[in-house]
């Protein structure tokens, strides 16, 4: 049998009825699904998983016109594929409609699949399991698909059905879906029966619903869209910053994109138990509490930073993804890219002091031009809206960006593929789109551009950037084979502000600098999505002008540079005493974003030599912090004050400088952690030095215990975070141990909170082989834990979060390299 589902069988309409019961924690449910048979068949073939099917009719559209009743049909079930066929009496007829009737009832799921169970913590100690959620991507966990919905292993990109909803509720459990409520039925034994509006028509891994108890808060745009920020009861207060963004956001993607949101509401959730950072169900968004709730009292610049990314990133959706999904799980790329993207763009646009960071739909956009990329994106939005997309249609679109409103009576919009923008004219070249960015989509990995000058001459060379395989090793020629990437260069020099373009489209090219210069700098402004190195001087050369004046570079440029150093270390293509050169002149930078990109790096680099216990690296290494970046520590104020990118430095300094037992740093927080605790926690401590307070003060065995106690007791994810964290920084084995203990179990520490307690502990040199012990012996672990860590892999997280595995595995790609040197 086929993992995709075949194509003989088109849903249109899904009538969808379930009666969840949350004191036998089962429910019991029916669909009934109008579909179109495109070719004749015996077997409506769908996905199903975990659910026991009671009982399954088919009727033709005469028989349901006539009120006649259904066929039973008999349900064969391969359960390797999570699919059942259905077998019926006798071939159905192509281009005829029919009716397909199923019952069936499950468990609520115990993990974070399907129809799931999930309880919290109410402010008097009780704790509620009242919180049912079907999840996206599990809805074969949730609801049978019929066929031609091509469920993928996270869901089917390709429903093209609407939805209309019942559902059983009971006293002050609410239900909320993705639907308006149209009405609610009182019926027998307290039972409240609700019914929502029809969707649009969507892509069913794109449904939820929930049955809670939960507060909002809501708010109106200037369009008229009712947006609702949900939360427990007793975390209402927090979702008030949610609800400022949201409004905010949605606001600017109905003018950016031209369409206006299509559905009358949107809902935003904080669920208590969540795998992942957050998911884009249409009209009803899930997030982590720490994606979407923000605490005055207990969140820091950094989480409202994260916060603001993630509603912004799932906003996004609703049109990447949502309006237009994309055609199959290959082109995946056309939902989280352009999800990425807009992420960058809102918060750019709309929290102005917020900029950061870079993606490859960046550098496409500078490529094209602002206005013309806007078009073309407002086009293909227009043109796909609920149907589905791949690749191609996207650069055709881009390529060809006249809309309505360019043409005017009589008028002309001139376009082609083989489009020709201002940018490509003068390089005298034409270029197609799609041609540019297949080699960016259809390929792995990033390019490394290899520069080297050679008086007025600037000699080229791309390779494919490889960590972990070095230059020397046998394996590396044949990783470097058939990669080739059209890159459209930006460079500026010494002599000139003026940004010079081409586009590399061959493994090696010259070109001819029109003056004499004494540095070259590619990537403006970190536009695109390559990684540089400057053979013979180039390094020596830039190092150079940044201690002399630093200021000649763009701010972005400055940290492009750091990034780029540092990253060629770990591929084996610099040595780290020239990345630590490089960062001599931070001691006299400015900017706080290139002043956190390199304290990053070298932080990193402490900790690696720390953990690694090569005392003398760590020693030295320890001196050269301290001794460059004293000032500028000694600089910092123990306050909320100045801007987030100021108030994200001083968490970063601070928080070094007590790694680094730094002892005016260590005396001050001690100090704080003292007055707070015999204060009994009512002592408020500003949020941006609250995770270096309780690390330090989590180093006595006293201190330790009353941040575990607190833990239990904390209305805030974003304080728990931080304690977590704190805990984890203990030298003592046997507290880390009883760390991982209450992860296993559950209760105390939750279990979607296990690997990034994981990635904590893993930081440190008393925790390192701990948790490589528990993360490398699945037998050890429940199941459920196993499927945390699995599903914890593919989550958006903050920077304090950063996915286990990759964690694991750049520690190991630098030590190699680092070791060597050592």
């Amino acid at each position: 049998m086929e993992l995709r589902l075949p194509n003989v069988v088109i849903p249109l309409h899904y009538d969808l009825f379930v009666h969840p019961n949350l004191t036998s924690l089962d429910f019991v449910a029916s669909e009934k699904i109008e579909v179109l048979v495109s070719n004749a068949t015996q077997f409506i073939i769908l996905h199903s998983k975990d659910l026991e099917i009671t009982n399954a009719t088919l009727q033709s559209e005469e028989d349901s016109r006539y009120m006649k009743s259904g066929k039973e049909l008999k349900v064969l079930s391969y359960p390797a594929h999570q699919q059942i066929a259905l077998l019926v009496p006798e071939k159905l007829t192509p281009h005829l409609k029919y009716y397909v009737a199923i019952d069936f009832q499950a468990k609520l799921a115990d993990g974070f699949k399907g129809f799931y169970k999930s309880t919290y913590r109410t402010l008097g100690g009780e704790t509620r399991e009242r919180d049912g959620q079907c999840r996206e991507g599990c809805n074969r966990e949730c609801f049978s698909k019929e066929a031609s919905l091509h469920l993928g292993p996270e869901g089917n990109p390709q429903s093209s059905g609407t939805c209309s909803q019942a559902q059983h509720s009971i006293g002050s459990e609410k239900y909320q879906p993705l639907l308006t409520k149209v009405k609610t039925i009182e019926l027998e034994g307290g039972l409240l029966e609700d019914h929502f509006e029809t969707t649009v028509k969507m892509s069913t891994y794109l449904v939820a619903y929930i049955v809670c108890d939960f507060h909002s808060v809501s708010g109106i745009t200037s369009s008229g869209v009712k947006v609702s920020i949900y939360a427990s009861p007793d975390k209402r207060n927090q979702t008030h910053y949610a609800l400022q963004a949201s409004l905010k956001l949605l606001d600017f993607y109905e003018k950016y994109f031209d369409i206006n949101y299509p559905l009358p509401k949107l809902d935003l959730i904080a669920i208590p138990d969540f795998a992942s950072g957050a998911m884009e169900n249409w009209g009803l968004i899930t997030y982590r509490e720490t994606s979407l709730l923000f605490d005055p009292k207990t969140s820091s610049a950094s989480d409202k930073l994260w916060v603001t990314k993630v509603i912004a990133h799932e906003l996004a959706h609703q049109w990447f993804g949502n309006l237009v999904t994309m055609e199959w799980w290959n082109d995946i790329w056309l939902n989280e890219g352009f999800a990425n993207y807009m992420e960058l763009i809102a918060v750019n646009a709309t929290y102005p002091e917020l900029q950061f960071g870079a993606c490859i739909l960046n550098m496409l956009k500078d490529f094209l031009g602002e206005e013309k990329f806007q078009k073309g994106i407002i086009q293909y939005l227009k043109k796909f809206s609920y149907r589905n997309a791949k690749n191609d249609d996207l650069w055709s679109s881009l390529s060809n960006s006249c809309l309505e409103s360019d043409f005017t009576s009589g008028g002309v919009c001139h376009s082609d593929p083989k489009m020709t923008s201002n940018m490509l004219t003068f390089l005298g070249e034409n270029a197609e789109v799609k041609e540019m960015m297949t080699t960016w989509t259809l390929q792995k990995g990033i390019p490394l551009l290899v520069v080297k000058q050679d008086g007025h001459s600037l000699r080229l060379q791309q390779e494919r950037f490889l960590q972990g395989v070095f230059q020397e090793d046998p394996e590396w020629r044949a990783l470097q084979e058939r990669y080739l990437w059209h890159i459209p260069l930006t460079y500026s020099t010494s002599s000139s502000n003026v940004i010079h373009r081409h586009i590399l489209k061959s493994k090696t090219d010259t070109l001819d600098l029109p003056e004499k210069t004494s540095w070259v700098k590619f990537n403006v402004d970190s536009n695109g999505y390559y990684i540089v190195h400057y053979e013979g001087h180039g390094w020596d050369q830039l190092i150079t002008q940044l201690n002399q004046n630093h200021t000649l570079l763009r701010p972005k440029d400055r940290i492009g540079l750091i990034h780029d150093v540092f990253q060629l270390v770990g591929a084996g293509r610099l040595t780290l005493d020239k990345a630590l050169d490089m960062t001599h002149y931070l001691q006299h930078e400015t900017s706080s974003p290139a002043l956190l990109k390199g304290l990053s790096y070298l932080e990193l680099f402490y900790h690696m030599m720390d953990r690694r216990n090569i005392s003398d690296i760590s020693e030295n290494l320890k001196r050269y912090l301290l001794q460059y970046f004293k000032p500028v520590i000694d600089r910092q104020s123990w306050s909320d004050e100045g801007s987030v990118w100021d108030r994200m430095l001083r968490s970063a300094l601070l928080k070094l400088a007590c790694d680094l037992n730094h002892a005016p740093c260590i005396q001050k927080a001690a100090e704080l952690f003292s007055q707070w605790m015999e204060s009994s926690g009512k002592l408020n401590i500003p949020t941006d030095v609250l995770k270096i307070v309780y690390s330090v003060g989590a180093q006595t065995t006293t201190g330790w215990n009353y941040l575990l106690e607190l833990y239990e007791l904390s209305m805030s994810s974003a304080e728990k975070n931080k304690i977590l964290y704190a805990l984890s920084t203990s030298k003592h084995q046997e507290k880390l141990q009883k760390l991982l203990e209450l992860g296993m179990e559950g209760k105390v520490i939750k279990t979607q909170d296990l690997a990034a307690l994981l990635h904590a502990i893993a930081r440190r040199p008393k925790g390192q082989q701990l948790a490589w012990d528990f993360f490398a012996q699945p037998v050890l672990r429940p199941r459920k834990i196993s499927q945390c860590i699995k599903d914890t892999n593919y989550e958006r997280q903050g920077s304090g979060n950063q996915r286990l595995c990759h964690h694991i595995s750049d520690y190991q790609k630098l030590d190699v390299r680092v070791y060597q040197e050592g």
